[in-house]
């Protein structure tokens, strides 16, 4: 989709398919619906006092009135005047957008963003706006037989009208924002896709095919032998009960040498001057191998690979940005099968860090990938790891389908992806990892057990990871109540690619 700004002080004279006004509750008008109700002889007025709440997320078309050049006028409901917020914005917008659709316009304008909002600047309003539009227009038909394309939105460019001081900083925004919801329709599109067609092989095609259209990006595949020759012992041992072969596929965003940014001395807040390494779990089919899975939602499993599919996303906003600092990608990439020669309960396995796991649940498959990837980081002398894994249903039970899971003994780790998750909607709470959890994780026969048992499963998942992290900064990001919703709405939400990238951002703007 494409994005732009205008700033005009005669919005009734704007010629568009569709013009977003907003509408706070009680009848209050924003700056621009009061325009185009003066310009229509009070035509808003009368409609918000007969049959307009103004609830946040509602919508009304007007089609035709006096005086106004749009086609339509699209009343959006914001909600209390004092309540506005960030995410009422984003729901404004994406109102407006999904009736733009129903509508089958091909363009449309957005007065929306140009409200101002406590602490929140045009750029992050921007931002947010196209974020929520490429949401709202993102639509799945890769594996039907005859797509209907006349269900595809027709619309093609928005334009957000803004105050004539603020359009530099509102197209910078709308750059991100683009560059977001792209990396984010990657990332569903890639958690939709049928677990027959995104193999672990498709996974490393797709990284290839992101370097080949962004020439920034170098993408290396290993292939089974390579891994071997590294001793992933504990990849590999989930991988071995499936026909379809390992991946492991590392991503390299230099950062482009001529925009290059002094770095901070190094220390916990800046993290020094290598790079951030993201780690994403690659499970593109969890049957939960010898300890199957109940046969209920199993098919729900093709999404335990949202943890790679974000990372994929994320370098490839990234790099449409061209952010100036480096940043490595890690996938750990399999499927999790039963078969004759699959891992079994009680087999011990050696990880590539040389920490023999005892395996007393095959269905805990994500935590012996992730291990191998996380001790791999190693070798770039990271600023900081974070890992992304739809790791445990606990933190489903936890959290629910709002928050993400953060684990991390860092303070200014843990403020910093909580600062850029509150900032891009995409939020996280931080969950505990103390010491006490690691007692859960003894085994009689290995360094370590692969579970630590019902309580806190969460926890103890994490602080599983964290022994193989002691060389750097890290977190664990689990998204397994956030990567993707169930029922009638199922499908990826492309979440944490806000927050990585808003991660991202945030660095930039504390080294510049």
């Amino acid at each position: 989709m494409e994005f732009s700004t205008q700033t005009t002080a005669s919005l009734h004279q704007l010629k568009t398919a569709a013009l977003g006004v907003g509408i706070f509750a009680d009848g209050i008008l924003s700056p621009a619906a009061d325009q185009i109700d003066r310009a229509s002889d009070g035509a808003v007025r009368a409609v918000v006092k007969s049959e307009f709440r103004a609830t946040v997320g509602e919508s009304l078309v007007l089609r035709n009135l006096p005086g106004v050049a749009a086609q339509r006028v699209v009343l959006i409901g914001l909600g209390k005047q004092e309540e506005y917020k960030a995410a009422t914005l984003a729901s404004g917008e994406r109102a407006f957008i999904a009736a733009c659709v129903k509508a089958n316009v091909t363009e449309a304008a957005s007065s929306l963003a140009a409200l101002p909002m406590q602490d929140v600047p045009v750029r992050a309003r921007v931002r947010s706006a196209a974020i929520a539009a490429g949401d709202a227009t993102y639509r799945y038909d890769a594996t039907f037989g005859k797509p209907d394309k006349d269900k595809r939105p027709k619309l093609k460019k928005v334009v957000h009208v803004v105050a004539a001081g603020e359009a530099a900083d509102a197209k910078t925004g709308l750059q991100e924002g683009r560059a977001i919801a792209e990396g984010m329709n990657l990332t569903k599109l890639l958690g939709n896709l049928p677990p027959n067609i995104c193999t672990p092989t498709y996974l490393g095609e797709t990284a290839k095919r992101l370097a080949a259209e962004f020439k920034t990006l170098k993408v290396e595949v290993l292939e089974r032998k390579q891994i071997e020759a590294l001793g992933m012992g504990s990849f590999l041992s989930v991988a071995r009960g499936s026909e379809e072969a390992p991946r492991f596929i590392v991503l390299r965003h230099p950062g482009s040498a001529a925009k290059k940014l002094a770095a901070k001395p190094a220390g916990k807040t800046s993290g020094g001057d290598g790079p951030v390494v993201l780690v994403g779990k690659g499970i593109t089919f969890d049957s939960g191998g010898i300890s199957i899975k109940p046969a209920a939602t199993m098919d729900e499993m093709k999404y335990d690979m949202c943890g790679a599919a974000s990372v994929l996303g994320t370098f490839r906003a990234l790099a449409e940005l061209d952010l100036p600092f480096e940043v490595i990608g890690l996938i750990a990439s399999c499927e999790n099968m039963p078969s004759g020669k699959a891992l079994k309960p009680g087999d011990v396995v050696t990880s590539m860090a040389g920490h023999t796991i005892e395996v007393l649940n095959t269905d805990a498959e994500g935590r012996l990938v992730l291990c191998d990837a996380l001790t791999y980081a190693e070798r770039f002398k990271p600023a900081a790891v974070i890992d992304i894994a739809t790791l445990t249903g606990a933190c489903v039970v936890a959290l629910g389908h709002v928050n993400t899971g953060l684990f991390t003994q860092d303070d200014d780790l843990a403020d910093s992806l909580l600062k850029a998750g509150r900032a891009s909607l995409d939020t996280a709470w931080r969950m505990p990892l103390e010491d006490a959890y690691q007692e859960q994780l003894k085994s009689n026969f290995a360094d370590i057990a692969n579970i630590g048992g019902p309580p806190a499963g969460s926890v103890t998942a994490a602080c599983f990871l964290s022994r193989f992290t002691k060389a750097y900064r890290w977190a664990h990001l689990d998204i397994a109540g956030t990567a993707w919703k169930g029922g009638k709405e199922k499908g990826a939400t492309g979440r944490p690619v806000p927050l990585l990238v808003q991660y991202l951002l945030d660095r930039q703007a504390s080294r510049a």
